[in-house]
């Protein structure tokens, strides 16, 4: 990609007045001047044959990118084989899904470490990423806001590097509240793109899916996502890193606000 684009996770909230749809939120969206959605297949894949030419259509009309954050039941570590097998599932329902709207990355958390060490967490979740099936749409692995989750940026990029279909989802709000307010400065941010620069090469700071929004944590980690307003996430460090870096690709914003401060990440983005 050649630049950053802004959009949201789910469909918007307008005035209140107006329930969206997906093919509504598109068009909504894109005259407020935002370029992306990410559906959430959450709880189930929505997308369906019967609503997929709609949603295609009003896609390529507007020239919008579209996601997916797959279903919230996914643990690639889990302890019986079924489950592991049913998450596979899981996610592959909804690269199916995503692919039917022309989607690019589907989003999704790999597991949790339960009672395993995090080497033997890694190479089971790798072993299970393998078996994924590519078919044009990139299974973008989150950055978690737990630390009982499997998800740190550092294991992240390490299976990136090793399994080729799949590609980072930075959350850095989650990094923060992961870290119990880690990102403090400019240099905290700066120093989670030079990791993904010097281990997954410049492609990847070229092709890049973030989330942020304003994070509530404790020692224990994230527990729920606030207005920019509301939190102690500095999101003007982190767009700046980001353009220093001349990083391209998705920031979608997770706020309870949703498109207003999405707007607001992409005017303070093009402002500095």
């Amino acid at each position: 990609m050649d630049k950053m684009l802004f959009g949201i996770s789910g469909t918007p909230i307008g005035d209140g007045s107006t329930k969206f749809n997906y093919v509504s939120g598109i068009e909504y969206l894109k005259s407020i001047g935002l370029d992306a959605m990410e559906l959430p297949f959450v709880r189930s894949v929505n997308v369906t044959d019967k609503n997929a030419p709609d949603i295609l259509e009003v896609k390529n009309k507007n020239n919008f990118y579209l996601s997916a954050h797959g279903s919230y039941f996914v643990n690639l570590n889990a302890d019986e084989d079924l489950k592991q097998d049913q998450s596979i599932d899981r996610i592959i329902k909804g690269m199916k899904g995503l692919k039917k709207v022309g989607g690019r990355s589907l989003v999704f958390h790999p597991g949790f470490y339960l009672q395993d060490s995090k080497e033997d967490a890694y190479n089971t979740i790798k072993a299970n990423l393998e078996k994924l099936p590519y078919d044009g749409v990139d299974y973008r692995l989150e950055t978690t806001g737990k630390g009982t989750q499997f998800g740190s940026i550092e294991e992240l990029v390490s299976l990136c590097s090793e399994v080729k279909s799949c590609k980072l989802c930075i959350d850095f709000s989650h990094i923060h509240a992961r870290t119990n307010g880690g990102l403090k400065s400019y240099e905290d941010f700066a120093k989670i793109l030079q990791l993904v620069g010097d281990k997954l090469g410049d492609e990847a700071l070229k092709d890049m899916h973030i989330h942020m929004s304003g994070i509530n944590y404790s020692a224990k980690g994230e527990r729920n996502h606030l207005p920019f307003s509301e939190s102690d996430f500095n999101y003007k460090f982190c767009l700046k890193a980001l353009k220093d870096f001349k990083c391209a690709g998705c920031i979608i914003c997770e706020s309870p606000i949703l498109e207003k401060d999405a707007l607001l990440l992409k005017n303070t983005y093009e402002d500095i």
